[in-house]
């Protein structure tokens, strides 16, 4: 009876078999295989959060600082530099040119000149070092090159200087005293008080770049002069160089000092397209000339 229950053909057999087997591999196979590592992904902490959070704020924070301080080293590249020339100096006779050369700031520059003007000297290297302003370092780099003039020098103290020829005491003009700035020249120039060599240079440069004054009105284009400068000065001697603006160079023509680079430019691109230039009509059709340009450059420009 239990055999006749347990009896299978040979096909069940064979599947039975086939079964079982295919049982095993599986057994196997899930026997054999790697276990896979869990990943639990923790959710970020509010603490976690919070640092990113200061991180990219830090970032922030730090790009700003660096465009700041980028800005402000661009700024101060950008500012202009005066070249500090130290050379030997009276400070009762050099005029805000020469003190500003020396290094010193335009506030320290304007004490010296107020302080003369009310009357001051300056009788010893010392006394030059009670100028409001004038620090302690800058005086001990200028002390070697002060020289006092033997008219400004006190009785006590003409001893103790060996070297008498460092200066030579220039003479002023007495007021009420005109110059003709049209012809004058520096030595002239520096006998009026309150111009020394540093603005008779300037004078004189400005008027062989302009090719002459035609107004005395020009002379206030100068730098440090002042309107009290301008009552010692007159314009009889009118002489104009003129510039030849169909023949100068791109070089002699930006340097004349009503003219700038773009302006310098157009004419010669007038020059190259259209031919020589017949009147300053011409020149009235370009932006880059104006009104008031063209009127100031009436009296300069030759069209030979």
């Amino acid at each position: 009876m239990w055999k006749d229950f347990f009896y299978y053909s040979k096909s069940e057999r064979r599947a039975v078999f086939a079964l079982s087997f295919l049982i095993v591999c599986l057994l196997v196979a899930i026997l054999l295989a790697p276990e896979k590592e869990t990943v639990i992904v923790e959710e970020p902490l509010a603490e976690n959060v919070r640092t990113e959070t200061d991180k990219v704020e830090a970032d922030s924070f730090q790009r700003v600082v660096e465009h700041r301080e980028k800005k402000a080293v661009i700024k101060k590249t950008e500012a202009p530099s005066r070249k500090v020339v130290l050379a030997p100096f009276d400070p009762n006779l050099a005029d805000s040119i020469e003190l500003l050369d020396l290094g010193l700031s335009p506030y320290v520059a304007r004490n010296v000149l107020r302080y003369r003007e009310k009357g001051g000297r300056f009788r010893t290297p010392e006394s030059f070092a009670r100028i409001y302003g004038l620090t302690e370092d800058q005086f001990e780099t200028l002390r070697p090159y002060i020289r006092i003039s033997e008219s400004f020098r006190q009785k006590t103290d003409t001893s103790t200087y060996v070297r008498r020829d460092t200066f030579a005491v220039v003479y002023k003009y007495p007021k009420g005293t005109l110059v003709d700035v049209g012809v004058a020249d520096t030595t002239e120039l520096k006998k009026i008080p309150g111009i020394g060599s540093g603005i008779s240079k300037a004078i004189v440069g400005y008027r062989n770049r302009l090719g002459g004054f035609y107004s005395l009105e020009q002379l206030r284009e100068v730098r440090f002069i002042t309107p009290e400068m301008m009552e010692w000065f007159k314009l009889d001697s009118i002489s104009i160089r003129p510039l030849p603006v169909n023949r100068a160079g791109l070089d002699r023509l930006r340097n004349h000092p009503y003219l700038n680079f773009y302006q310098a430019k157009v004419i010669l691109e007038h020059r190259k397209k259209h031919g020589e230039i017949k009147s300053l009509s011409q020149l009235s059709l370009y932006e880059e000339f104006t009104e008031k340009d063209l009127k100031r450059l009436s009296a300069y420009f030759s069209f030979d």
